[in-house]
């Protein structure tokens, strides 16, 4: 077969997860081809403007900290940031950011333009190609062009067979009027790979000055520039506010008196949705107790007039949508630019692969993003860096890059897509993370930018910086222990009446001192100052490790029984459960299926149970037993 050009690594797709795929390869020194179905649509963010929030945040966080694109793309082009969840403790504080969308693009076009050992192509992938072995060779295109390849990453996001759908409308298509990917789905049918049906959708895009602002609530900003990137480096756009509204009683009765119409009730789509994410005509026939449901204006960009509306997601139709649109608060004169729209497209099932994203059935296969259930720009962009690390790091020769569930929150998310699989789009949610107080977005780097820098994408002169910030950090805790506050001292007692703190019956450790809820780290370091200042984010983790080092320390336990099931590997040969006499049908099914690595994988699986994992437990420890007989005989 010819092909116009080889390369080492090829990335099918040009979103959130296949640009962190393509970065990644590219950076570390692999001849890299990233094919996208439209130059345009390389970053595109087609459904909200925004990065981070709940959980998702961490993902960012601990993309950055590994070295990957996203959060420090996010805080060039952020036009608003807020922390979220303040009240309910650090483990689970969010920061997210509004976007420029269409500038949010355009940086990350500028970042991979000029990144040697990368070529981008404008293309629709037909055929994963292979040899007589079944070996991956390469792609073809639908124009006919051939390239060769080692290794290939899927990352097609909504666009795999994908149709948008607006009442009974139904047309071929990937999100905002792009091409779709026709050819991919069948060729993946023909390796044995099987698809199926997911569906999301998106909220109709109104003229910001056909909005009446002054009726509705505004929704500022934090006034601080809070960073995804641990590099800090923040952004100087103008800084926009976003509004709230509600629906209102006749928008409930114009959803009731329509849905008939409605793709989701009339059976024209077959797609799984998002749970989490309902469309409001869900939310409508769900919750029909509920008069009103809230709403936000958010703007797409700080200089264009476009915004989105956010949590009014609908593929009605476009006259019904007019009038929905119009019996909100302050949209009553609301001209719509865009309609909202449902998209159906195929996704895989997750089990099919190994930690590493690769597929099992085709070695050098990997897939990442929404095609492989999950929904959100984040999970995303996570699974693309972790795809694109591991097809490098095959292709040298190396140790792969598995994240266990207590390295973080990428961990979590990997886990349980190929451990237990998704039956409708997976959102992370922080509730999913069972050591979230270990699992800070604050502390990302200091879980994961050292391996990061072994890897190779972390530069000298950053992680020079971060083993500094490391060191201040820890220093800092140690003198904080070792101090001792005098408590006869009348500018501390005059800090404890301020702070309505209980008064000091004797001297104390300044680390005691701060473990009280109402004394910070700035009330003991304003009166007894480290020798070297240290930096706000850093005084920030100094006040939690302090505060919270009992929590801390108790996690640290759970995680060390914890890894004791994940140290249990079972062995390679052991490929075909059926020969374990006692395990149930469906545990030998699941098994066979998942082919965990570990005996806590395997514990994870849905439908295993305490008993199967003991019967396997058994079985191995008879193995064992008789490897060491024949040895010893």
């Amino acid at each position: 077969m010819n092909f116009i050009d080889n390369y080492q690594i090829i990335v099918i797709g040009g979103g959130h997860s296949g640009t962190e795929a393509a970065y990644a390869s590219a950076k570390l020194g692999m001849s890299t081809l990233l094919l996208t179905i439209s130059l345009d649509s390389i970053g595109l963010m087609p459904c909200n403007p925004s990065i981070g929030g709940p959980a998702k945040s961490h993902l960012v966080f601990e993309i950055d900290a590994l070295g990957g694109l996203m959060g420090k793309i996010a805080d060039r082009t952020s036009i608003q940031k807020k922390i979220l969840n303040r009240s309910k403790g650090p483990a689970v504080y969010a920061l997210r950011a509004q976007i420029n969308r269409f500038l949010y693009s355009r940086e990350i076009i500028k970042e991979l333009e000029n990144l040697p050992n990368l070529d981008i192509v404008q293309g629709e992938a037909k055929d994963i190609l292979t040899n007589e072995k079944g070996e991956l060779i390469g792609i073809s295109l639908a124009t006919g062009l051939n390239y060769g390849a080692k290794s290939i990453i899927l990352a097609t996001g909504t666009y795999l067979s994908s149709k948008v759908i607006i009442g009974d409308f139904v047309k071929e298509s990937g999100p905002n009027e792009l091409s779709n990917s026709k050819y991919l789905a069948s060729s993946l049918h023909k390796l044995g790979i099987m698809t199926h049906p997911f569906k999301t959708g998106t909220p109709p895009r109104i003229h910001m000055d056909s909005l009446a602002i002054d009726d509705m609530e505004i929704q500022p900003g934090d006034s601080k520039d809070y960073t995804f990137g641990f590099e800090e480096v923040g952004g100087c756009l103008p800084q926009v506010d976003c509004y709230l509204t509600h629906t209102s009683e006749k928008t409930k009765k114009i959803i009731e008196d329509n849905i008939d119409k409605s793709p989701l009730y009339s059976g024209i789509i077959t797609g799984v949705g998002p749970r989490y994410c309902p469309s409001i005509e869900d939310k409508i026939i769900r919750f029909p107790e509920k008069l009103s449901h809230h709403l936000f204006i958010e703007p797409e960009g700080h200089d264009v007039k476009e915004v989105y509306l956010q949590g009014f997601s609908t593929s009605l139709p476009g006259d019904v949508q007019i009038q929905m649109v119009q019996s909100i608060k302050g949209l009553e004169a609301a001209k719509i630019m865009k309609l909202g729209y449902a998209i159906e497209y195929e996704v895989i099932n997750a089990t099919e692969l190994k930690l590493t994203l690769e597929s099992k059935k085709v070695p050098n296969l990997y897939f990442a993003g929404q095609i492989n259930g999950t929904s959100g720009y984040e999970e995303a962009a996570a699974q693309g860096l972790i795809a694109g690390l591991n097809a490098v790091l095959k292709l040298k020769g190396e140790e792969p890059v598995i994240l266990g569930r207590s390295d973080g929150y990428i961990g979590v998310l990997i886990d349980d897509l190929v451990t237990k699989g998704t039956e409708e789009p997976y959102r992370m949610f922080t509730s999913r993370a069972e050591y979230r107080l270990l699992l800070r977005q604050s502390n990302a780097d200091r879980r994961l930018t050292k391996l990061g820098y072994d890897i190779g994408l972390i530069s000298e002169e950053r992680y020079a910086i971060f083993r500094n910030k490391m060191t201040s950090i820890d220093l800092e805790v140690e003198r904080l222990k070792d101090l001792t506050v005098d408590s006869t001292n009348a500018i501390v007692k005059e800090m404890i009446i301020k702070s309505n703190s209980s008064d000091l019956e004797q001297n104390i450790k300044a680390a005691a001192l701060i473990k009280r809820p109402e004394i910070s780290y700035l009330d003991i370091a304003n009166i007894y100052p480290p020798e070297l200042i240290i930096s706000e984010r850093e005084a920030e983790e100094v006040e939690l490790l302090i505060k919270y080092e009992g929590y801390i320390k108790k996690q640290i336990d759970q995680v060390e029984n914890f890894s004791k099931g994940e140290k249990k590997m079972i062995p390679d040969w052991l490929d075909d459960y059926r020969v374990i006499k006692g395990l149930t049908r469906e545990a030998i099914e699941k098994l066979n299926e998942v082919k965990p690595l570990s005996i806590g994988q395997a514990s994870r699986i849905s439908g295993i149970t305490p008993a199967d994992i003991q019967v396997l437990l058994i079985y191995l420890e008879q193995i064992k037993r008789l490897e060491t007989n024949n040895v010893q005989g």
